[in-house]
């Protein structure tokens, strides 16, 4: 496919300083250009002050210019020029699309655990490895965003129609699993009273990272804790979610599905909670319909 990442997200909130150091303990390591970085996709996070918490940017990558010129004909704009960037904006929730010609990610193999099994014994007279980790958790790269939209028909088409993401599955008429790269989702449109950030994924290196990850952020501050561990349906992954000062969720993830053809995978329409895990916990009320969302529909959020 012409788009081959989410290179980079910037979120707005409240409360930049509180929130950049959470994303510090979350694994992301922070530049002094005020961006963070992952293990293999580099800079994927800048946090800037905004008067409530919103997605404010999302950066796709790109092979060549014909990418950007095929783009900016869907959208009805002007040829690209010669920086390698095409902007649009989303004409609902405002916010700024930006393609940009770059590498594609390229991401070394990290060695299976063992497991051992009925019938199947792939470690023996050992410990399972995961157990003699020690080292914090750090993401590997920026998997998908998550954004309430009001009209979810003009949002989905579009990232879709205009931009050119692949529709990978439904849920009902009130979510769209959109992918711009091999991953099932890089992008999740939700219908909602009120355009907002949901959450940002991340994904680490198995279901054992997970775990660690989410203990270690919860030791000092189990306020954070917001649902986990469970596997999703659509996109198959791991999961277990927290929430950064300014109320945003914020995602560990591993074992994503994988479209590496598009005709070999066909979309299904998920209704009810189906499309929301497979196993695990029943999400919260919150999950659902965040704490702060009367708050963002009359303007009047400030971090929790």
């Amino acid at each position: 496919m012409a788009l081959h990442r989410l290179s980079s997200v910037t979120i707005g909130v409240p409360n930049p300083a509180e929130t950049a150091a959470y994303y510090t303990d979350f694994g992301l390591t922070a530049g002094a250009d005020g961006w963070f970085s992952t293990l293999d996709g580099g800079r994927q996070l800048r946090v800037v002050h905004a008067p409530t918490r919103r997605l404010v940017e999302l950066v796709v990558g790109v092979d060549d210019h014909d990418d950007l010129a095929a783009a900016a004909s869907r959208l009805g704009l002007g040829a690209p020029g010669g920086d390698g960037t095409l902007t649009a904006y989303e004409p609902v929730t405002g916010v700024r699309a930006v393609l940009r010609i770059e590498p594609r990610v390229t991401q070394s193999p990290v060695p299976a655990t063992p497991y051992n099994g009925p019938g199947r014994t792939e470690r023996t007279g050992r410990r399972a490895p995961a157990l003699l980790r020690a080292a914090p958790v750090r993401p590997r790269k920026l998997g998908h965003a998550v954004l309430g939209t009001t009209d979810f028909a003009a949002t989905t088409a579009f990232f879709r129609d205009g931009l050119g993401f692949k529709v990978s599955d439904l849920m009902g008429d009130v979510g769209a699993f959109l992918r711009c790269s091999t991953d099932h989702h890089n992008v999740l449109v939700l219908a909602a009273p009120v355009a907002f950030l949901h959450h940002t994924s991340w994904q680490v290196d198995d279901v054992d990272d997970i775990g660690r990850g989410a203990m270690a952020m919860l030791e000092d501050h189990p306020e954070r804790h917001v649902w986990g561990l469970g596997r999703h349906h659509a996109g198959s992954n791991f999961f277990w979610y927290l929430k950064d000062p300014a109320g945003n969720f914020s995602e560990y993830y591993s074992d994503m599905d994988c479209v590496a053809e598009d005709q070999l995978w066909t979309p299904e329409v998920f209704e009810g909670a189906r499309g929301l895990f497979n196993w695990g916990p029943p999400p919260p009320p919150s999950f659902i319909r965040p704490d702060d969302l009367a708050a963002l529909m009359t303007g009047s959020h400030s971090a929790p």
